[in-house]
């Protein structure tokens, strides 16, 4: 079998089963539109879909996937801005409450981004001038862990890029007001896939800590 007729079969399963047995489900999001209470931040990695980690059903999340789970500053130059614009819909029209930056463990684009040396050129291609967003990421981690094995400063950076994105986060005008008037409230996880754990970040203690 080949894998388009897996993922056909896959789709046949589902409409049998999934489909048909939360049948009032799909027909009140059909009539009403979806009206998701988070937004998630996910990366593009095939093993770490925010979905199947919460376990959630459809309709409860507004996921946003790009390379490393990245949001970049707000700013109008340029001509496309996929993950900005898909935040702005979610913000601004679905009026989200939550906005959860999932990072996880053995993330690709942060090992191409270490791999990197501080201030070269960025390499030909879109990946390497997506991961600039987090460069301020790298060279914290590179600056205060130089003598730590790269797996450790890759783990350390996965989670110091995620708190980038939440900085970045708060450079949108209608993400900062909302955060002001508490509508709206910012969440950095870290999916460790390797030991099937979820870290949350925690101000108080300025690290990420599994949830009690």
């Amino acid at each position: 079998m080949s894998h388009m007729e897996k993922l056909v079969e896959g789709f046949k399963r589902f409409r049998s089963q999934n489909y048909e047995e939360n049948r009032a489900l799909f027909e009140r999001l059909t009539k009403q539109g979806q009206s998701p209470k988070t937004i998630v931040v996910g990366c593009c990695d095939s093993r770490v879909d925010p979905a199947i980690v919460t376990d959630c059903d459809p309709g409860d999340l507004f996921i946003i996937r790009n390379v490393a789970n990245l949001v970049p500053p707000f700013e109008t130059s340029g001509n496309y801005h996929g993950t900005s614009a898909a935040l702005e819909f979610g913000v601004r029209h679905l009026e989200v409450e939550n906005i959860i930056v999932l990072g996880h463990a053995q993330c690709g684009g942060i090992r191409a981004l270490l791999n990197q040396a501080p201030g070269a050129e960025p390499q030909e291609g879109f990946i390497s001038s997506w991961m600039k967003v987090a460069s301020n990421a790298r060279n914290r981690i590179l600056s205060r862990m130089h003598d730590e094995s790269p797996e450790k400063q890759a783990r350390a950076c996965e989670q110091e890029a995620i708190l980038v994105s939440l900085d970045n986060l708060l450079t949108f005008p209608w993400i900062l007001e909302r955060v002001a008037q508490r509508k709206l409230t910012l969440h950095g996880w870290y999916f460790d896939m390797e030991h099937g754990e979820l870290l949350r970040y925690s101000a108080d203690s300025n690290r990420f800590e599994g949830f009690s």
